[in-house]
């Protein structure tokens, strides 16, 4: 039988600590609030019971920060969608921040198994003042394990209503979108990471962002298919395009922490779940 997940979660400041409150329905919950940064800032861990999505599947996120309130969320592993036998597998990830909040989305990657028909939302809505740093990580089979991406889809959607929108079907029979110099190049890993603001960014901030990322991107292997860019006054991105995950997630580390230090002034930390 197909699982219906809902999590809504929630922060806000109430005496000088960020507190994350959460309710949810089915599979689908956070652990303890972790402050390894202080108490202005509440770290949380998202976990899905199960480990993946099949046909049929549900997982609705919805986030809430409110004014002043600075959350982090990441996952202790990647998300999966296995093979499905005609039913999609949808996750739905709905953030909102209120003026002067602060999020960082940074799930591990999402895995399209060989077969799969899935579809991953994301919608993000920033009131002014309020600003956003976070990624997407997309990989397509297992080439590691000699299990390719074969058949099936993955339908990727992410949005700031208003401001950018960026949506991608990905079939694996489309032989000139999967292997062709125009498309993916028989690369198997899509990567995204983004800042986005509920105001306009200054010209000199936005443009010493975009020259932090391109620093970092210069030195490193997959210079080549990468790019920075701001298509919008209020949102800078990163582009990547790897032949597996590894590689593509150092990559938007290391560009993530220039970013939070460069935007934010705040020195580097890594969630201590990616330690484990």
């Amino acid at each position: 039988m197909p699982w219906h997940a809902k999590l809504d979660i929630e922060y806000s400041m109430e005496a000088g600590r960020c507190v994350a409150r959460h309710v949810h329905t089915g599979p689908l919950r956070i652990l303890q609030s972790l402050y390894p940064e202080g108490d202005a800032l509440c770290h949380n861990v998202l976990v899905h019971p199960p480990g993946g999505l099949v046909g049929g599947d549900t997982l609705d996120i919805g986030i809430r920060v409110a004014a002043e309130a600075h959350g982090l969320v990441t996952t202790p592993g990647a998300t999966r969608f296995y093979r499905s036998d005609g039913e999609p597998a949808l996750q739905r990830t709905a953030i909102t921040l209120d003026a002067g909040a602060r999020l960082e989305w940074l799930p591990l990657e999402s895995i399209g198994y060989n077969g799969c028909i899935a579809e991953n939302r994301l919608s993000m809505t920033l009131a002014p003042g309020a600003e956003l740093l976070g990624w997407d990580i997309t990989a397509l089979g297992l080439p590691a394990a000699g299990k390719p991406f074969e058949s099936g889809s993955f339908c990727q959607h992410m949005e700031v209503p208003g401001v950018w929108l960026e949506r991608a079907r990905i079939r694996a029979g489309d032989t000139l979108l999967m292997n062709s110099p125009l498309g993916m190049a028989g690369h198997r890993c899509i990567a995204t990471l983004f800042f986005v603001a509920g105001s306009k960014l200054e010209r000199q901030r936005r443009q010493e962002a975009l020259d932090e990322a391109r620093k970092v991107i210069e030195a490193h292997p997959l210079c080549a298919t990468t790019g920075a860019t701001s298509p919008d006054g209020q949102v800078v991105l990163v582009r990547v395009l790897a032949p597996v995950v590894e590689p593509a997630m150092a990559l938007l580390r290391q560009i993530w922490l220039a970013w939070r230090s460069h935007f934010w002034q705040l020195a580097p930390s890594s969630p201590r779940i990616w330690s484990t």
